[in-house]
């Protein structure tokens, strides 16, 4: 793990509580709107930040990430720009970790060199590349680790024993469980099957396991970190930002300030989730 990364999860830890993590779409609606939404994330309890990388066919993604990424795209969003945006968010904030999340493709023309190099620079502490599995591990991956960027991987209900071990091996950071299978914004599932499936993943890791998918409200983010390390959120936080648009799809009054509200909702939810375990 990263310094960085390290020392948040040791320091929930030591709080007594799992992570709140937050994924929104860079450059959605426009640069510095996005800007303000990073920057406004920690200050509403995020703990860890995950930067998507908008790419024009996000083949895991559902509807709302998918017009995110469009959006972003069509307002001039590049890599170089999202890698730019770390490099600013930290001038401020150099405690919260960065994973930068999205797809291959944008990295392999990009140059993977050039831009484990840059992102190693603008301060980040972590990759989420979903469409690269563990065979492929010496595209990014290896490299990625000998610059002590951490390199999560996803675990599914349909991994099994005789996968997990494989899908463990080079991960870093902590391991995303994606708690049901199909894309991104689905439905909630059910909590009391969470607890069985982190149980089996830490059975071969002494990694946090962080649990995402369908994650709405604060009563879900308590119910889910009742037994995670850490309670992802994403869907939820790109549909306030759709609903925030004026009818050209422009940032408005509310755009920051609702994400703000969200994330504040949904930390109390993680706050208050193993004093609800406890019960």
């Amino acid at each position: 793990m990263t310094a960085r990364m390290d020392k948040r999860f040791a320091d929930l830890v030591a709080e007594g509580r799992p992570a709140l993590v937050t994924y929104f779409m860079g450059g959605d609606p426009d640069y510095a709107s996005s800007m303000e939404i990073m920057k406004a994330l920690p200050k509403a309890g995020s703990d860890v930040i995950e930067l998507g990388m908008p790419f024009s066919d996000p083949m895991a993604d559902g509807p709302a990430i998918q017009v995110a990424g469009q959006r972003a795209l069509k307002g001039g969003q590049t890599l170089a720009k999202t890698l730019q945006m770390a490099r600013d968010f930290r001038k401020e904030d150099d405690a919260t970790p960065i994973v930068l999340m999205g797809y291959y493709n944008p990295i392999y023309i990009y140059g993977v060199e050039r831009f484990l190099d840059e992102a190693l620079a603008a301060g980040i502490d972590g990759l989420i590349v979903v469409d690269l599995p563990p065979e492929m591990d010496d595209e990014l991956c290896i490299p990625a680790l000998a610059r002590n960027i951490n390199f999560i991987r996803l675990a599914t209900p349909t991994t099994d024993e005789k996968r997990l071990p494989t899908v463990l091996r080079n991960t870093s950071g902590f391991v995303y469980y994606v708690s049901m299978n199909g894309i991104t914004g689905s439905a909630l599932p059910d909590p009391s099957l969470i607890g069985g499936a982190v149980g089996r993943i830490k059975a071969h890791t002494k990694l946090p396991v962080c649990v995402g998918f369908g994650v709405k409200t604060a009563e879900h983010a308590r119910a889910i970190g009742a037994s995670a390390d850490g309670v992802v959120v994403g869907t939820a936080i790109v549909n306030q930002i759709a609903s925030s648009l004026t009818a050209d799809g422009k940032a408005s009054a509310a755009t920051v300030a609702g994400v703000e509200t969200l994330v504040r909702s949904l930390a109390s939810g993680v706050r208050a989730s193993r004093l609800a375990a406890a019960e």
